[in-house]
């Protein structure tokens, strides 16, 4: 498993109540700890215990999901960057900028596939052209400017 950071962790397999905890938890992240160790065979401290088990080991986060545009930021787009030379180092460089909330190194056309949340078309172009396009070993971008947003889950559950 990797990291936000790049680092490697290994986690211990999930055995079935841990699944069944996480699956609990992306049906409602504020389902309470009682609730879910009704529905898992649990205690409330033991399922509370799995949790801090589960975020210390970086299996699972629990976070708010916002809408963007609500909290004014009016552009959102995909960024796919080619790269020359190392991509670490230029996927570790998007990542630490404030407005790019998502970075993955991929295979196919582009290297690395980067989300920037913006509060305009202005300052879109900004973190393109001054500091994207500045970072060293980035070759060129595309953006794919987000119009309109149509689905968007996180509950695809445990394997």
């Amino acid at each position: 498993m990797s990291d936000h950071d790049g680092s490697s962790r290994r986690a211990a397999p999930l055995d079935e109540v841990s699944k069944a905890i996480i699956e609990q938890l992306q049906q409602d992240g504020r389902r309470p700890y009682a609730k879910i160790g009704q529905a898992v065979g649990l205690s409330e401290a033991a399922v509370r215990q799995r949790v801090q088990r589960l975020i210390d080991s970086g299996v699972m986060q629990i976070v708010a999901v916002t809408d963007p545009i609500e909290l004014g930021f009016a552009r959102q787009a995909m960024i796919g960057v080619t790269v020359e030379g190392p991509l670490e180092p230029v996927a570790d460089e998007l990542a630490a900028m404030e407005e790019i909330e998502y970075v993955v190194i991929t295979a196919g056309g582009f290297d690395i596939l980067a989300e920037a949340v913006c509060e305009s078309d202005q300052h879109l172009l900004e973190v393109l052209s001054s500091r994207i396009r500045a970072i060293p070993g980035v070759r060129g971008t595309e953006t794919f400017v987000y119009l309109q947003l149509r689905k968007q889950t996180y509950s695809w559950g445990v394997r």
